[in-house]
């Protein structure tokens, strides 16, 4: 928003008066209802030394913006998570978006003159992990093996650079990844766009090879869990070769370091690896990754296709796209019935924040063999995308951040018929339940 906007909305906050008898008038107070909603909801961002711009820690650091936390959150651009609420699987993990009872509370509130209630009703204070603190550890404990990159010194300013050494992974076990989670450093926080790393193994030549994407990392982004009867390989004796994206933010880092922590299942999981499907994370193009060009004040859509000659589980669906891009779907296509469904949408696409939209167990898409998955990406060059840095430029596919991309991460575990027809059965017997329950 413009400054002089969110000027007159705090300008314009501070004429109305905060109604001490709002509760009495059957409007809801920040001390009982607000403080919670943003609790647990922003304040994991909106405190000091976080990203978010400014602290909603109490009431009197939210009430100057309570207008502006009212548009916001109606337009569902806060909490900023673009997945569509109309339309594809909706029981996602770590789902981020408000609920509809959510947001009315905060509309009323401010209508109401945003009062502050008997502060009795305020929760006990939350607790968060700091900047630098694995967002995993609160629920999984500290990783098991941490894998860094090769230091590097990050210029204060200059266009997108790369890093992109190869470093031993340390693992001397092969072993099945629970959890992974990409960490920059405090330091440079805010100039590293994306980390990505992969492992290499060797041949019977001898050579390094790539075996499999480890973790992909995006500014906004949490770690991933494999679910459960998956594995993802960690494999021993490899190496991890690294692609940092560093976009400098006016702060010079020396020596920065980017770092991956891995949790391993173990006994007290009652994971059996032998039965384990294979699961891999990989990146998945549209137009083949990069011959398109977007015109100057004009629009583009891009698609993909892809399918596997055996039944699979898609597990988490994360687009990528940059300034341009304002949309991206992902369906599937029935060749024996000709029907085509949409699993996912992410409509208001925002390239700050870069979601793995991981679906529920129990709900993730499966894909019969032979079925064709279709992605479908939207740019917009013109004025009226307001992310738009400059819409008399010509856009091309490219790895800065002014130039485009098309594609998205999707991690699929690998199925057999017999596991895709045991998954099929249980779903089906789970919504039987539910419809005999709904009759009752």
């Amino acid at each position: 928003m413009e400054k002089s906007k969110v000027i007159g909305l705090v300008s314009a906050m501070a004429l109305v008066p905060a109604f001490a008898s709002a509760a009495e008038d059957g409007h809801p107070t920040y001390a009982k209802e607000v403080s919670r909603i943003l609790q647990d909801n922003c304040q994991i961002c909106h405190q000091p030394g976080q990203i978010g711009p400014m602290s909603l820690m109490s009431y009197e650091e939210v009430r100057p913006w309570a207008p502006l936390i009212q548009m916001k959150v109606a337009q569902r651009e806060m909490p900023p998570y673009q997945y569509d609420r109309d339309v594809g699987v909706q029981h996602l993990k770590n789902d981020w978006r408000l609920s509809q009872a959510d947001i009315d509370t905060i509309v009323d509130w401010v209508n109401a003159g945003s009062p502050m209630g008997n502060p009795e009703d305020l929760p006990a204070p939350k607790q968060f992990p700091d900047v630098g603190e694995w967002r995993l550890a609160a629920e999984l404990g500290p990783p098991d093996h941490l894998i860094k990159s090769t230091p590097w010194d990050v210029p204060a300013n200059g266009q997108d650079l790369w890093w992109e050494p190869q470093v031993d992974s340390g693992i001397t076990e092969t072993r099945c990844i629970k959890a992974v989670e990409t960490l920059p450093s405090v330091a440079a926080h805010g100039s590293t766009h994306h980390a990505n790393s992969h492992f290499l193994v060797q041949n019977e030549k001898g050579e390094w090879v790539t075996y499999g994407r480890l973790s992909e990392f995006a500014y906004g982004k949490l770690g991933e869990k494999t679910p459960e009867g998956a594995c993802r390989t960690a494999p021993a004796n490899s190496k991890v070769e690294w692609s940092i994206h560093y976009y400098p933010d006016g702060k010079a880092v020396k020596d920065d370091q980017v770092t991956v922590g891995i949790w391993y299942y173990d006994e007290e999981d009652n994971f059996d690896e032998k039965t384990a499907y294979r699961q891999d994370l990989r990146l998945y193009n549209l137009d083949g990754g990069g011959d398109y060009l977007i015109p100057p004040h004009g629009t583009l859509m891009t698609q993909g296709f892809h399918s596997f000659d055996h039944p699979v589980r898609i597990d988490s669906w994360q687009p990528h796209l940059h300034l341009r891009g304002v949309a991206m779907s992902m369906e599937v296509f029935y060749p024996e019935t000709g029907r085509r469904e949409t699993l996912s949408q992410a409509s208001n696409w925002n390239a700050g924040w870069n979601h793995s939209h991981t679906y529920e167990d129990g709900y993730q898409p499966l894909i019969p063999a032979g079925a064709t998955i279709i992605l479908t990406s939207w740019f917009d060059n013109t004025e009226n995308n307001p992310r738009n840095p400059d819409p008399d430029q010509w856009v091309g596919a490219g790895q800065r951040t002014t130039d485009e991309m098309s594609h998205a991460w999707i991690a699929v575990t690998h199925l057999d018929d017999e596991g895709y027809q045991k998954l099929l059965a249980e779903r089906q017997e789970r919504d039987q339940r539910m419809v005999s329950a709904g009759d009752r």
